[in-house]
């Protein structure tokens, strides 16, 4: 990734304003065996406090990384319970990047953050269709199966 990926500008610009980037050697302890660091590259989102939200394991293009990125950033204000943060990274993720690997999940995620923020089951069904329509094969429109009986 360094010679592909991390040079990109935008993904430079993308970094730089969304996160505080650390680089540690795979063999340096204790952090490889704290966060469970088995293959390299592997990105790890954290929280402020060191509690992870997201992680990619393998190479990823710059097309790939920054919605892998924003789909960490949605899932940490997620698991914080501040939902319209979540969404609006989804969002961000979704608009821009709506047919990489992490859309699936973001797609999944809009109609649980959706639903938690209203407790509104609708959103969880169309979460469900999106995903048909658009991912039919995708684990995440297998775990969102139970939504179509809403």
């Amino acid at each position: 990734m360094d010679t592909v990926t991390y040079p990109e500008s935008k993904v430079v610009q993308f970094i730089e304003e969304n996160f505080i980037p650390l680089r540690i050697p795979s063999d340096s302890k204790p952090h490889p065996d704290k966060f469970n660091v088995k293959w390299t590259p592997t990105l790890v989102t954290l929280s402020p406090d060191g509690q992870e939200h997201h992680r990619t394991v393998g190479f990823l293009g710059p097309e790939e990384l920054i919605p892998s990125l924003l789909l960490g950033l949605g899932k940490y204000h997620y698991e914080n319970d501040r939902f319209d943060e979540a969404l609006a990274r989804l969002a961000q993720l979704l608009d821009g990047y709506g047919q990489s690997g992490s859309a699936p999940e973001a797609i999944f995620l809009v109609g649980v953050c959706s639903y938690k923020r209203s407790q509104d089951p609708k959103p969880l069904k169309a979460a469900y269709e999106k995903l048909t329509a658009l991912f039919p094969d995708s684990e995440w429109t297998k775990r969102a199966y139970p939504y179509r009986l809403l």
